[in-house]
């Protein structure tokens, strides 16, 4: 294993939280959008990772137990529940019954997800600092 494997690990763990965090942001900031370009309202996207696959120079060197792989984002998926119902008749994209449908965007989840993506970012920014601290003290060794 090289100096700078875990680097590389939590780089692509930075790359994949940061896609996380503008999903949700995004996710937050539609949360009233009844109508998009698409047509209806505004569908939640989901971020899904998995761990990065080792290319074949990397297997080449290193041995099973030291194979270290990072993350990536596999997929943006929109949520397919229908939307939820809102009465409200005055609202330009009501229905003939009154009601609009609305994002189906849980603002608390929403919340608890930025936070856990956050919490997940600046453990990796750590790593990376403690990494590179390790780096100088070696170097002045």
């Amino acid at each position: 294993m090289d100096v700078f494997s875990s680097l590389k690990v939590s780089a692509s763990a930075l790359r994949a939280q940061t896609i996380r965090m503008d999903t949700i942001s995004s996710n937050l900031a539609n949360v009233e959008t009844t109508s998009t370009p698409e047509g209806g309202p505004y569908k939640k996207k989901s971020v899904y990772f998995q761990t990065k696959p080792l290319s074949f120079q990397d297997h080449l060197n290193s041995n099973v137990k030291d194979a270290l792989q990072g993350v990536e984002v596999t997929k943006i998926t929109e949520d397919t529940s229908p939307p939820r119902k809102v009465y409200n008749p005055s609202h330009p994209d009501a229905d003939k019954d009154g009601y609009v449908p609305m994002p189906n965007i849980n603002v608390l989840e929403e919340t608890v997800d930025m936070m856990s993506a956050t919490r997940s970012y600046e453990a990796n920014v750590t790593a990376i600092q403690s990494e590179k601290r390790m780096i100088q003290k070696a170097m002045t060794i």
